[in-house]
């Protein structure tokens, strides 16, 4: 049987219409009717897409030899033993797609949930500190109440995020703690994915990185006027150099958390780096309260010390080891 004819068998199989096969290929009805029709064939990305679709191999739909009892691949998430006696999970093409779309939408919500713990005491260091210095008609220790209205709701916020992201990636738990054996083509693609991201990923790191180490700079500015003789003015001036510190290092740290999770998401498909088999498990433990655990300590921290001004170090630090423990 050609490739023609498989096609056709099977998309009756399922009981589809040339247009609903079309519709879920993401090609026009003719580009289906020349294939079934042998006047044309479909790609190489086509194919896979055929393949993960149908659930059979590409060697089933390439070969004219191949009998039934062959086509079939395994289903999602089935496990497989390979020639070594190892357990594998199955992995599809149309599954490996997916989860790096999902995880590309939630790097970018872990990343603003991060950067919301690290500005919600901003207000509250500005308003406690206006109101000491007599620029607002409010003593400092209201400013501090007022100020705890917005760190609240921004820390709520962020355990949302958190917990959003978790119940949303549930169903690919299995990539970060489980040996795989993807479809043919995942590798591939992912890699060149990978490579095609790799000059964003290092800007990134490095632009936020260098935002972090630049945010002492409002601080430091900020004391050196501390240390004057302008009175009440010193300690506001110190407080907004505090501001405009966790200011800059929420933006670097989102930029390092994001694109942190992107890369991760990489090596997990392709098990490299700090996503070997041998570590997988141990890392997806700790890796779906590795957030809300840096939440909790720098809040704490924080609080007990009252030094926002140096506690801020907790947000760049963890999300650098984010890619161990993430």
């Amino acid at each position: 049987m050609i490739l023609a004819d498989k096609i056709m068998e099977l998309r009756k199989k399922e009981g589809w219409s040339q247009e609903q096969l079309a519709e879920k290929l993401g090609v026009s009805r003719q580009s289906v009717s020349k294939w079934e029709s042998v006047q044309a064939m479909p790609d190489m990305n086509k194919l896979l897409q055929l393949s993960d679709l149908f659930a059979v191999s590409t060697d089933y739909l390439l070969r004219e030899d191949m009998g039934e009892e062959l086509k079939a691949l395994p289903a999602v998430n089935e496990t497989v033993v390979n020639e070594q006696g190892e357990k594998l999970t199955y992995v599809s093409l149309e599954e490996a797609n997916e989860y790096l779309a999902l995880n590309g939408r939630n790097a970018g919500w872990i990343a603003v949930g991060v950067a919301m713990c690290i500005v919600s005491p901003i207000l509250l260091i500005f308003l406690s500190a206006a109101g000491e210095a007599g620029y607002l008609p409010i003593t400092e220790d209201q400013g501090g109440i007022l100020g705890l209205i917005p760190l609240i709701l921004l820390i709520a916020g962020a355990v949302a995020i958190f917990v959003a992201v978790s119940l949303r990636s549930r169903r690919f738990e299995y990539l970060g703690k489980e040996q795989l054996d993807t479809a043919y083509g995942v590798k591939g693609m992912t890699k060149e994915a990978r490579s095609s991201y790799e000059s964003e990923h290092t800007r990134d790191m490095v632009a936020g990185i260098v935002l972090c180490i630049f945010a002492v700079v409002p601080a430091l500015i900020g004391g050196f006027f501390e240390e004057g003789a302008i009175g009440k003015e010193n300690n506001f001036a110190m407080a907004l150099g505090v501001c405009l510190l966790l200011a800059m290092v929420a933006a670097g740290v989102f930029l390092i958390v994001r694109t942190s999770v992107i890369w991760d998401g990489f090596q997990t498909l392709l098990e490299e780096g700090d996503y070997t088999r041998r570590h997988k498990l141990a890392q997806e433990k700790i890796g779906r309260i590795y957030w809300p655990i840096v939440t909790a300590v720098y809040l704490l921290v924080s609080f007990l010390t009252m030094r926002w001004d140096i506690t801020w170090v907790i947000w760049p630090v963890a999300g650098v080891l984010s890619g161990i423990f993430g």
